[in-house]
C-alpha cells in the first residue's frame, strides 16, 4: 500500500493517522475523569489526569499533521451515493475535524484559565494563567466531547451500513486489508 491515496483508497499515511486518532480519543474519553474540579484535579485523579492530557495534546498534533498531510494526499472518490448521502459524509467529517480541535483547546484553555496547569508526559506542566473562563470552558470541554463521540459513533456505523447493506467501499477504503464488497472478489472467493 503507498503512503498516498488513489481513486478508490484512502494511503497508509491517512489510514494509520485516522486510527491512530480513533484509538487516542476513545482511550481519552474512557479515561476521562469529569465532574467538578475538586474532584478532576484531586491528587487521587493524577495518574489519570496526566494521561486523559497527554493522550488529549497527542491527538491535537495528530489533528495538526492530517491538516497538513491532506493537501498532498489523493482523497478517494466517493462511490455513488445519493446526494444527501454524500453531504452528510462532508458534513460529518469536517464536523468531527473542528471537534478534534475543540476539545483539545477548551480543555487546555479552561485548565489555565481555571489556574491549572496541562501536563504532559515529556514535557511536565505547562500554564496556567490566571482568570474566570475555566469552569465555563471545562463543561464546554465535556459536552463537545460527549458529542464528538456521539457523532464518532455515527460515522462508524454509517461506514458499516454502507459496506454491509449499500456494499460499497466506504468503508473499506479507510480499513486496511479490507476488501471492497462492490467489486466482486468477496464473492468469488466464496464456494
Amino acid at each position: 500500500m503507498s503512503l498516498s491515496g488513489t481513486t478508490t483508497r484512502y494511503g497508509s499515511l491517512a489510514q494509520a493517522l485516522h486510527w491512530l486518532t480513533a484509538l487516542l480519543v476513545l482511550i481519552a474519553f474512557l479515561v476521562s475523569a469529569g465532574g467538578p474540579p475538586e474532584r478532576v484535579y484531586s491528587a487521587a485523579r493524577a495518574p489519570t489526569l496526566l494521561l486523559h492530557e497527554s493522550l488529549g495534546f497527542a491527538v491535537f498534533w495528530l489533528l495538526v499533521l492530517r491538516l497538513v498531510w491532506r493537501p498532498f494526499d489523493r482523497i478517494p472518490d466517493s462511490p455513488p451515493m445519493p446526494g444527501w448521502m454524500e453531504l452528510a459524509s462532508k458534513a460529518t467529517h469536517w464536523a468531527l475535524y473542528a471537534l478534534l480541535f475543540a476539545v483539545p483547546m477548551t480543555a487546555m484553555l479552561g485548565a489555565w484559565f481555571g489556574g491549572h496547569p496541562v501536563t504532559v508526559y515529556g514535557l511536565g506542566a505547562i500554564g496556567p494563567f490566571s482568570g474566570s473562563w475555566g469552569a465555563p470552558l471545562a463543561e464546554i470541554h465535556g459536552t463537545l466531547g460527549d458529542i464528538m463521540m456521539w457523532l464518532a459513533g455515527l460515522h462508524a456505523a454509517a461506514a458499516i451500513f454502507h459496506h454491509v447493506f449499500l456494499r460499497d467501499r466506504v468503508l473499506s477504503q479507510m480499513l486496511p486489508g479490507l476488501p471492497d464488497p462492490s467489486s466482486g472478489l468477496e464473492r468469488q472467493a466464496r464456494p
